[in-house]
């Protein structure tokens, strides 16, 4: 029973789990806003694109 105690006090690996924790809601985060992000930088590239093909400057 007392090594059942200290398994439950044991507090060693709860930064790795934290860790993976924040990995894996960061990964959800940036899932997730790709799709609104996709359309922004698609339409910038397109726009550097078109400047650039007719040679206007500050675009």
């Amino acid at each position: 029973m007392t090594k059942f105690v200290r398994f439950v006090k044991d507090e060693s690996g709860a930064t790795a789990i934290e860790y993976g924790l924040i990995a894996a809601a960061m990964g959800v985060a940036l899932i997730a806003s790709l799709p609104f992000l996709a359309g922004a930088i698609s339409g910038k590239f397109q726009s550097l694109a078109t400047a650039i093909s007719n040679g206007v400057p500050g675009n």
